[in-house]
């Protein structure tokens, strides 16, 4: 008969720590895996403006960042800092429904009041096409003047020649000066060969800079589809501050032009408000203004080698509500 088998005490002892380490390697496993989902998880509710990186120059295509999967990310060439504590307080009896006042050369935000609201924007959407248009053109480019571009509503130039070819830069100052829809016809359909492509373009370019607010329906900004927010529009402010010609337009109280109408000139007269009020160091940059948007503004002022941007949204009085905030920005720091 057999004796029956004994197993030696480190046989056991063996066994036990070889399961000991498999549970240790499991844990350690579950462990990396939630750190890693995580990390995961933060990256994904992080928005485009916190991964922004580099800051490219306005005047050269935006070469978006791979991403995870090799897709594109889109990143803010100018972006503008939500972080922080404002650095006044402001009170109105009707205040704007979105208003924002920042530094344009730093994008530090100095003061904000609900400056992610998606609002209509009328026509600071003309700040976009601005942008495109002198980035894909010259100033002596001759521009044909369509039927399509004689077909607008709203405010325009008013006195542009059917079939005959205008200065591209006599039309980028009525687009930015008078605000001309016509103008903006015209331009769109010089730079991309119609206006539904040139809106295609805006917002491929606003996805490529991470305007998460921002959408386009038109070059012009009438329909309510033109949408955006307070910091998206000081995003495209500071760009188109840093560009020369759209900044030297935008300073312009008026400006004349030679023209192919009875005559010979062409002349245009501003309604910036800040302006228009003599505010000290107003140098641009765009009004708009629908019934569903209500009046809208984006000011720059210069001072003692500052130079700050407010964006009010919806406001009773754009002019005055833009002083006041500027007024208290220049004062704060």
């Amino acid at each position: 008969m057999r004796a029956p088998e004994h197993r030696s005490p480190l046989q056991g002892g063996r066994r036990r720590r070889g399961a000991a380490r498999r549970l240790a390697t499991g844990l350690m496993l579950l462990a990396i895996l939630a750190v890693s989902g995580a990390v995961y998880l933060a990256y994904v509710h992080e928005g485009p403006r916190e991964r922004a990186a580099a800051r490219p120059s306005p005047d050269t295509p935006t070469a978006p960042a791979p991403a995870a999967g090799g897709s594109l990310a889109p990143r803010s060439p100018a972006p503008v800092r939500l972080t922080g504590v404002d650095a006044f307080r402001a009170r109105f009896r009707k205040p704007p429904s979105a208003t924002l006042v920042f530094d344009v050369d730093s994008g530090e935000v100095l003061y904000r009041s609900h400056p992610l609201r998606v609002l209509p924007m009328a026509s600071l959407t003309k700040i976009m096409t601005a942008l495109l248009v002198a980035r894909q053109s010259r100033p002596k480019e001759p521009v044909r003047i369509t039927a399509q571009a004689l077909r607008y509503s709203g405010t325009g130039v008013g006195l542009l020649p059917k079939g005959k070819r205008v200065r591209l830069e006599a039309l980028l100052n009525g687009l930015m000066i008078v605000s001309a829809n016509d103008a903006a016809i015209a331009l769109a359909i010089h730079t991309s060969g119609s206006q539904r492509r040139f809106v295609g373009l805006m917002n491929e370019q606003a996805h490529l800079w991470g305007l998460t607010c921002t959408s386009f329906a038109s070059a012009h900004g009438l329909e309510r589809g033109n949408r955006s927010c307070a910091a998206d529009l000081a995003v495209m402010t500071r760009l188109a501050m840093r560009n020369k010609r759209i900044a030297q337009i935008a300073r312009r109280s008026s400006v004349s032009f030679r023209f192919p109408i009875e005559g010979g000139k062409l002349y245009l007269a501003g309604h910036n408000p800040l302006i228009r009020l003599r505010y000290p160091g107003a140098i641009g940059l765009k009004t708009g203004y629908t019934d569903d948007a209500g009046r809208c503004f984006v000011g720059v002022a210069r001072r003692n080698g500052r130079q700050l941007g407010v964006v009010v949204l919806d406001s009773p009085d754009p002019g005055r509500q833009s002083a006041k905030l500027l007024d208290l920005a220049f004062q704060a720091r």
